[in-house]
């Protein structure tokens, strides 16, 4: 199908026209446009940029065939020096990054890949923030199956019991209790904004109150307890009824870690997708999680559901304040490298368009129902869209990257540096100029 200088594969035109677009407040027409016009600038660069991968490598391959493997570090630093190769490094300077959300401007935490054609696998990525320990324990070799704490079809309470002393070591360490240890508490409850630990004789509270984070439930009687560790959370959830809680001294039911705080929703490595179909495919995905409507049927232990995205948990703060606590993991999208073209989209010539440009453009579309003018703001509350970005072979090659992003983001109508960039270290052009690699993209890196 004719987009402005564009030909568009008819399925790929009709998702970006019937679903991508609706909403953002883009009409059709000049989102082609726009696009069309970053191809015919930017895909001549793109060609380019391989040329000179190219170039260099015939380069070194003829000083190897010459001179065999180096023996002179110096001569051979210098060689590749003339060829381009390494490139000068200029002054000190700093990254001027603004607007990143917390998982990855302050907290150290897991991280997941998963491919993003499989809308069951990104699900269970995006809803891996909180995982429970009790399970986690349970159903590895963390514990070992000796002394009658094996594994079973049902239940072992002899299990169980290990895996709950193991949790209760755990918060003895990560947050301790004033004068005892975790398997003294009875009870709990929130009182003067602070967290009492209710022992068989008395009261305690933590060894450093300021772990306490929140609470859902009845302040005299919570039904979960929210702490803190490291800037993780723990969530310490009561439930007298339950199987575990109702044998437990203080109804502790399980202990959730917050776990994967990011994840990385693949366009490149873990999946092979190049075609239209294909691409549709994982845009549509990655469109799903933006807007939140992304679902997938589930058959599992002989029972079909459907799987959505986890909404925000209700907790109140210790002063009572009411918030809500993220469910899912803070998602970037791995676009792929400069290499890939795909048939998808043919530029004026009849060329296959640059994959790389083709993901900026369209996953930067889709993340506008997050990020826009009337976007949700459940994936970044600051605004920001987290592109990973591959394969880049030095900081000519990660320019490229920073200014495509840069007209994606004007073709969108999205505010200056919004598209931030992650620099995947996994080519020696861009290892040995590491630095100079930073610096081509120190304001969104």
């Amino acid at each position: 199908m004719k987009r402005a200088e564009l030909a568009v594969a008819e399925i790929l035109a009709d998702f970006v026209e019937r679903e991508a677009l609706p909403g953002t407040g883009i009409e059709a027409a000049a989102f082609w446009d726009a696009f069309a016009a970053i191809v015919r600038d930017l895909a001549p660069r793109n060609r380019e940029l391989l040329a000179a991968r190219d170039r260099m490598q015939e380069q070194i391959d003829d000083w190897h065939r010459a001179n065999g493997a180096p023996s002179d570090r110096d001569a051979y630093r210098g060689f590749l020096r003339e060829i381009g190769y390494i490139v000068d490094e200029g002054p000190e300077f700093r990254v001027g990054t603004s607007g990143v959300d917390p998982e990855i401007a302050d907290v150290s935490g897991p991280q997941l890949v998963v491919p993003l054609s499989n809308a069951r696998f990104a699900l269970n990525a995006a809803n891996a923030r909180w995982g429970s320990l009790y399970d986690a324990l349970y159903g590895t070799n963390a514990i070992p199956e000796d002394g009658g704490r094996e594994r079973r079809r049902s239940y072992n309470p002899q299990r169980g019991a290990a895996v709950i002393a193991w949790v209760r070591t755990f918060l003895n360490d990560a947050v301790p209790l004033r004068g005892t240890g975790w398997t003294a508490a009875r009870g709990f409850s929130v009182k003067g904004g602070a967290l009492t630990v209710a022992l068989e004789r008395g009261t305690t509270r933590l060894a450093r109150p300021e772990q306490f984070a929140g609470y859902r439930g009845d302040a005299a009687a919570p039904t979960e307890i929210l702490l803190r560790n490291n800037g993780l959370g723990i969530r310490i959830v009561i439930d007298a009824g339950s199987t575990i809680g109702r044998d437990d001294p203080a109804h502790v039911s399980d202990v959730l870690l917050e776990s994967a705080v990011t994840a990385i929703m693949d366009c490149e490595d873990s999946v092979a997708a190049v075609d239209a179909e294909d691409k549709v495919l994982v845009y549509r995905n990655w469109l799903g999680l933006m807007k939140g409507d992304l679902a997938e049927e589930v058959a599992k232990g002989g029972r079909t559901f459907e799987r959505r995205l986890n909404p925000e948990a209700e907790f109140r703060a210790p002063d009572g304040t009411p918030f809500g606590l993220r469910a899912q993991a803070l998602m970037l999208v791995r676009n792929v490298g400069h290499l890939m073209t795909s048939p998808a989209i043919r530029d004026a010539e009849g060329r296959e368009v640059p994959e790389g440009i083709m993901d900026a453009m369209l996953t930067g579309l889709c993340a506008l129902h997050d990020v826009g003018r009337n976007g949700r703001r459940a994936n970044s509350p600051l605004g920001s869209v987290y592109v990973v970005k591959p394969k880049m072979h030095g900081p000519d090659e990660v320019g490229f990257a920073v200014e495509t992003l840069a007209r994606v983001e004007a073709a969108l109508g999205m505010a200056p540096l919004t598209l931030k960039i992650g620099i995947m270290d996994e080519e020696r052009r861009t290892t040995v100029n590491l630095r100079e690699c930073i610096r081509a993209a120190k304001d969104r890196l």
